[in-house]
């Protein structure tokens, strides 16, 4: 008896967003690929095309030869799961595609196994490739997926050609298909390390990030699944880091127009019965001539706009998040740069701007333009207060960290209930970002301290139906030089 191998995925870029599925059918003895399966669905969350990929491999496997037997191998744990028997199946949409799939061929036949995205790489990119057709008005054509995938296996360095012994077959064809992925995956440039600074002069000022470069870099690398969470840190003994058991460097492949490994989605999967998150996708403004000096600029300040290098950095981000084409809505802070930042943004995606007052930055008080130097030669006892007190306020009668928690707090339980399910671009500030990012991991407020935010840098936070957030940081802009 014939035994095939079904490896399926789906994606959507937004969950709910436009979706689409790619399936493989490979002969299990010789690795040799019979059959490829691929289309644009619409809209459409995850799990739908999911499911939508594996009834495509069942079907073509059974017209190859509806006696075989079907291995079926798909990173869904939730596809998996159910479909073996042991996850009940819960949500409306779900449910017949899942009876659709049993009937396919019968149960005897077929056996479903999870394996690492990573091992899926194949299906994985026949998705996109509909994704990508989609977004240009066409369907999938496996002609010139082909093609596409000759083309880039000619220009694979020798060194990750495949090797192994005469006649193993399956594993070469495995070996081939994972070199063609490592050299698409391969990094524009080395990761840039951590840079050494006095982690209380660093934060302290709401604009007082150095770095010059666009911050695209939310299309660079990506935290996939929920629940993982990602802290970037400037102090000296504290490391980046993740938990969850999700690498920082995992990719989920899902942004229309590049690979899977170039340019992830922001949105995240959710249990089928909890809906999508809410996903504030956390813009900082571009740069202002107070940003590379390092001067306090908040609500209360000269409201300076931005600079030939801000509105540069403005217009590369849009071009990234144009790319990942996830963002539903566009929010900005009130104030003139992020307002500027947003417009610019907005105009690329072809959506409107709303200007909601609980982003602005927090109010400085007299510290406003001044360095952090310069606040600690005229006003040393405040500022070693607001160091050690998030009641504290700066001198003259500044916003205190802690009111700026009860403000963005308020403003995301609001925002979170008014676009649940939806992705929305929130362009503000140092401070807020950083409020976000901390109310979300549940960190003490002396954690504002130890987060760096690059001009025109990306983070991103959802909020579930049960309550609990996950975060990501994409903060290192150093590829975009």
């Amino acid at each position: 008896m014939r035994e095939f191998i079904v490896e399926a995925d789906g994606g959507s870029r937004g969950n709910p967003g436009p979706a689409g599925y790619g399936s493989v059918v490979i002969d299990a003895a010789t690795g040799e690929t019979l059959a490829e399966r691929a289309e644009y669905i619409g809209v459409a969350t995850n799990n739908v095309a999911e499911y939508r990929g594996l009834l495509a491999g069942l079907r073509a496997a059974r017209e190859l030869d509806p006696s075989a037997r079907v291995r079926v191998r798909m990173d869904s744990k939730l596809v998996v799961e159910q479909m073996s028997g042991r996850w009940k199946i819960k949500h409306p949409d779900m449910k017949p595609l899942a009876a659709e799939a049993a009937r396919v061929l019968p149960a005897a036949q077929v056996s479903y196994e999870w394996i690492p995205r990573e091992q899926n790489k194949h299906a994985d990119r026949l998705a996109n490739e509909a994704m990508d057709a989609g977004k240009r008005g066409e369907q999938w054509d496996a002609g010139a997926s082909r093609a596409a995938l000759g083309a880039r296996t000619a220009a694979a360095p020798p060194a990750l050609e495949p090797s192994g012994p005469p006649g193993d077959a399956a594993a070469g064809a495995a070996r081939a298909r994972e070199a063609l992925t490592r050299t698409r995956r391969a990094p524009a440039a080395a990761p840039r390390p951590a840079p050494s600074a006095d982690a209380a002069s660093d934060a302290s000022s709401a604009d007082a990030a150095s770095d010059a470069s666009s911050a695209d870099a939310a299309a660079a690398s990506d935290v996939r699944a929920a629940g993982t969470v990602a802290a970037s840190t400037t102090t000296p003994g504290v490391s980046a880091a993740t938990t969850s058991g999700v690498s920082a460097a995992a990719t989920s492949g899902e942004a229309p127009g590049v690979s899977a490994a170039e340019a992830p989605t922001v949105g995240w999967g959710a249990a089928p019965d909890l809906g999508a998150p809410a996903t504030f996708v956390l813009l900082r403004h571009g740069e202002t001539p107070l940003t590379p000096q390092k001067r306090f600029s908040g609500s209360g300040g000269t409201d300076p706009s931005l600079s030939d290098v801000g509105r540069e950095q403005a217009e590369r981000v849009a071009a990234a998040l144009a790319r990942r084409g996830t963002v539903q809505h566009v929010l900005a802070s009130p104030l003139a740069r992020t307002r500027e930042t947003a417009a610019v943004v907005a105009a690329r995606l072809g959506l409107d701007v709303t200007v909601d007052d609980g982003l602005v930055e927090t109010d400085f008080g007299a510290w406003e333009g001044l360095t952090f130097g310069e606040v600690r030669e005229r006003y040393p006892d405040d500022l070693n207060a607001w160091l050690a007190d998030p009641e504290a306020e700066p001198t003259g009668g500044g916003e205190s960290f802690a009111a700026t928690a009860v403000r963005i707090a308020a403003a995301r339980d609001r925002l979170a209930a008014a676009y649940a399910g939806r992705t929305v671009l929130l362009v503000t500030h140092v401070t807020p970002i950083k409020t976000f990012v901390r109310l979300a991991l549940g960190a003490p407020p002396a954690s504002l301290f130890r987060m760096e935010l690059s001009a025109a840098s990306l983070s991103a936070v959802a909020y579930f139906a049960d309550g609990n957030a996950s975060v990501r940081l994409f903060n290192d802009t150093s590829h975009l030089r």
